[in-house]
């Protein structure tokens, strides 16, 4: 079956349906090459934007380099900027010279690609609502950094709160007001992760706790944390994956955008 030009709108597809000149069959297949092109053994999605309000964000673990600016070429045709996680450094001094805009977290294993200026600082980010990312230690900083760079990439401001564990209590109360006036918080922690269920019971907001892979042998590499955070007694947590940083963040940063035009497309301007 070959491709309909790139010209035709799923619209026109429709439309000679309508009038006989397609069958059902050549309109399903002609749909799917329009709004599914591929990339050799790539597919990226250029319809997310338009299904969810944020484009697809870019695995970078286990990618080769070339196959990760393919996909970015393709995606930014689409909107402004690109997150890609998971990358490696020697493949941000490849990228780096291909996309000239870039920002580059060495620690949260991010790296954000615009198309025009370079991509804001999370400290620089501002929002009607603001989201809370708490760490039990600071051995946890690279997941909770994760987790902002997808807030910015998200357009949602965000503030780190570092070492507020459960070994010490009383630093955490000292937070609270702060943390009181967040739409969301996202809570990381590794060891027995607690530190949820604390914080929690002081806010009236959603609490997405990330479990990471820190601590000693019967962690098991974060599972004994993710267990524990699944059967935190708060009813305000919910939990995503271990280190999983950017889902963290995609999710909080949905509910701090609960109030935005998902009928507004955040395109590349014309």
């Amino acid at each position: 079956m070959e491709n309909p030009p790139a010209e035709t709108s799923i619209d026109d597809l429709f439309r000679q349906f309508q009038s006989g000149q397609l069958s059902a069959l050549e309109l399903g297949q002609k749909v799917l090459a329009v709004s599914i092109p591929s990339e050799g053994n790539l597919t990226p999605d250029l319809d997310r934007l338009k299904r969810t309000g944020y484009p697809e964000v870019v695995f970078g673990q286990g990618k080769s380099t070339e196959a990760i600016r393919r996909v970015t070429e393709r995606l930014l045709e689409t909107t402004n900027e690109i997150l890609i996680t998971r990358i490696l450094p020697e493949q941000v001094r490849v990228l780096a010279d291909v996309f000239p805009s870039t920002r580059w977290n060495h620690l949260a294993k991010t790296l954000r690609v615009s198309t025009g200026e370079v991509p804001l600082d999370p400290d620089a980010v501002q929002s009607p609502r603001r989201v809370g990312v708490v760490t039990a230690g600071t051995t946890d900083e690279a997941v909770a950094l994760e987790a902002r760079e997808t807030l910015a990439w998200m357009g949602v401001a965000s503030e780190l709160i570092q070492d507020v564990g459960v070994a010490g209590p009383y630093r955490l109360l000292s937070r609270v007001p702060d943390l009181r006036r967040c739409a969301a918080l996202i809570c990381v922690a590794g060891m027995e992760a607690a530190l949820p269920s604390a914080l929690a019971g002081h806010v009236g907001c959603p609490v997405i706790a990330v479990p990471t892979s820190v601590g000693y042998g019967a962690n098991l590499g974060g599972v004994a944390a993710l267990l524990s955070m699944l059967n935190s007694c708060a009813a305000n947590v919910t939990v995503v994956n271990i280190d999983a940083g950017f889902k963290g963040g995609y999710v909080a940063g949905l509910i701090a955008n609960t109030d935005r035009d998902w009928t507004v497309e955040r395109k590349k301007p014309v």
